[in-house]
């Protein structure tokens, strides 16, 4: 992870489906976190699959580019 940024993964190299640790640990955050970010309504799109949560590995990287606050060439 240089500059520390998480590196992306290919899709071929990842399946289309994320578990929370998974997406836990590409975001650097706890598993909590997302939990908390669930409930707000804040963090990624997550999708109940039975009675586990799922995330689309397209739908975290949108997100994460959605969550730009300010520019760094700047």
């Amino acid at each position: 992870m240089p500059n520390g940024f998480p590196r992306r993964a290919t899709a071929a190299a990842r399946g289309p489906l994320a578990t929370p640790a998974e997406i836990a640990a590409y975001l650097g955050v706890p598993v909590k976190t997302l939990y908390q970010w669930k409930y707000r309504g804040t963090g990624p799109m997550v999708h109940k699959v039975g009675r586990h949560l799922r995330y689309r590995w397209c739908e975290v990287d949108a997100w994460l580019d959605q969550q730009t606050a300010y520019d760094l060439t700047a």
